[in-house]
């Protein structure tokens, strides 16, 4: 993607943003239920998972099963096409970014937060080629190729750009080249190819690449990790009946209780699925009102 390509949909991406944090206290979901029409449309991107299409296969009938309804997951290339479907209530349920959930939250309910290492945190991870020894900041890579996953993401495009704000650098003009991955691995991919000179990956992502591809994370190494952020979670349209969103997060909580669930689990890399909490998104809030600050 060309460099002023990626500047204009940063900064689309960032309007947004701004417009659905600052409109005021969160709208409470419409009181009208709008029901499920005849299976439960789950949302997902190829963004977190190397083998996704192999792992959906089985983890649609798993849901199904304790759903009591036909489970159907519904790709899309990016976030803010997943969004897109949700506000249409085109789809029932989609695996978010915590970005997207931050600004958009006003038409969705949250439904369960994945626990990774016990807890529901994770951190944006600045990555260079391996044979690089000496970047260790984004100051470093001025002027030169960089990975991003996409640009409704926490910690492939957000942590970065709201980084170099906060250290008083215009991240529009701070890197020669810039382009999306869509997909973290796909940031792996990219830096450690050398098709870019650093990338911006979900931590969660690069540390289970190196559980199942070790080879491909040995060409890389992480420079920078950030602060702890919310992890991606997993939500509903406000319009779900209520009780479907009781039993399907009732399926996904009891995931550890059965051992498909926690097979299912394992080949995720994740603990379980724990509670929702919004307060686990206040630091990307944050992120977001810096980058709503700029602009003002």
């Amino acid at each position: 993607m060309k460099r002023r390509q990626f500047v204009r949909t940063c900064a689309q991406a960032g309007v947004l943003g701004s417009l659905g944090l600052l409109s005021g206290a969160r709208a409470l979901p419409s009181s009208d239920e709008v029901p499920v029409s005849g299976r439960l449309k789950f949302g997902t991107t190829p963004v977190f998972l190397n083998d996704h299409l192999g792992f959906l296969g089985r983890w649609a009938p798993y849901l199904s099963g304790g759903l009591g309804m036909p489970v159907e997951f519904v790709e899309r290339r990016a976030y803010r096409d997943v969004m897109a479907l949700l506000r249409g209530g085109e789809i029932d349920a989609a695996w978010i970014c915590g970005y997207p959930w931050v600004v958009n939250r006003q038409y969705l309910r949250g439904l369960v937060l994945p626990l990774w290492q016990g807890e529901p945190w994770y951190r944006s991870y600045l990555i260079v080629p391996a044979h690089d020894k000496t970047t260790t900041n984004l100051r470093d890579l001025s002027g030169r190729a960089y990975a991003f996953s996409d640009p409704d993401s926490n910690s492939g495009c957000l942590v970065p750009r709201a980084t170099l704000v906060k250290e008083g650098i215009d991240p529009d003009h701070h890197f020669g080249r810039t382009f999306f991955t869509w997909g973290h691995p796909n940031v792996v991919r990219a830096v450690g190819s050398g098709l870019a000179d650093g990338g911006s990956v979900d931590g969660y992502v690069w540390e289970t690449l190196q559980l199942s591809d070790p080879e491909l994370t040995s060409r890389t190494r992480v420079a920078w990790r950030s602060d702890k952020y919310g992890f991606p979670p997993l939500v509903v349209r406000g319009t779900l009946p209520m009780d479907v969103e009781v039993r399907l997060r009732e399926v996904l909580i009891g995931m550890t209780n059965s051992t498909e669930g926690k097979a299912l689990l394992a080949a995720l890399n994740l603990t379980a699925f724990g509670p929702f909490r919004e307060d686990v998104f206040d630091g990307i809030a944050k992120l977001v009102e810096i980058m709503a600050s700029r602009r003002r």
